[in-house]
């Protein structure tokens, strides 16, 4: 299941990364990501709604790739997996948490952002990490630089990326996707605008799209 979900998510080259605090704005807003051509959501477990919004989309748009953020405990961990969660991500190597998924075979992406940190993952057998917080751990410099030692491995830079940089942390060749908040701004969640998410949603998909597409020309 790794290889297939991490694989359909690196094709997207976006997470966008949800705070939910009603469950019931969960399928709406899968449903306004798929409308934008982008059928992911990575729903953190910053608010007792993650859960259950997991569960929601899971069962009612099953067709998203969901997975979880923000997760950091074991226990979390399990109750993710238990609601349908796809995929974990966690802020940091907590190496409970990542020994947890990868002995259930459960796909785990956990942030990174030093070589100390890359080879604990390696040790893993892992090679797709979390970059994070990639704008104050030296952006787009530091991914250069991790690219040297680092070939094999690829980031899913997280942390300050929006519309702005959007399209040159894409064009780095060690970044399979990028993740953000900026696609799904907490306000129009609440106040139920999700057109507007539907169309930040699809603008992104369009950068990262034509900067994929001049990149192999």
């Amino acid at each position: 299941m790794e290889q297939t979900v991490y694989a359909k998510i690196a094709s997207y080259g976006l997470v966008p990364v949800i705070k939910l605090t009603d469950p019931d704005h969960a399928v709406p807003l899968a449903e306004a990501l798929s409308a934008g051509r982008l059928p992911v959501a990575e729903v953190t477990f910053r608010t007792d709604s993650a859960a259950e919004s997991i569960r929601r989309i899971g069962r009612e748009a099953p067709d998203v790739i969901v997975g979880a953020g923000t997760v950091l405990t074991v226990e979390q961990a399990k109750q993710a997996v238990e609601v349908g969660a796809q995929y974990i991500v966690t802020p940091g190597f907590n190496p409970t948490v990542v020994r947890y998924c990868v002995d259930n075979g459960v796909p785990i992406t956990p942030g990174v952002n030093n070589p100390t940190a890359v080879e604990q993952a390696l040790e893993f057998g892992l090679t797709l990490l979390k970059f994070f917080p990639a704008e104050a751990s030296g952006g787009l410099a530091m991914l250069k630089a991790l690219a040297g030692p680092y070939g094999h491995v690829s980031f899913v830079p997280t942390g300050g990326v929006n519309g702005d940089n959007l399209a040159a942390y894409i064009a780095q060749k060690n970044v399979a996707a990028v993740g953000g908040s900026w696609i799904v701004p907490g306000d129009a969640i609440t106040t139920g605008d999700f057109k507007r998410i539907t169309t930040l949603t699809a603008e992104a998909i369009e950068i990262v799209k034509t900067t994929r597409a001049a990149a192999t020309a």
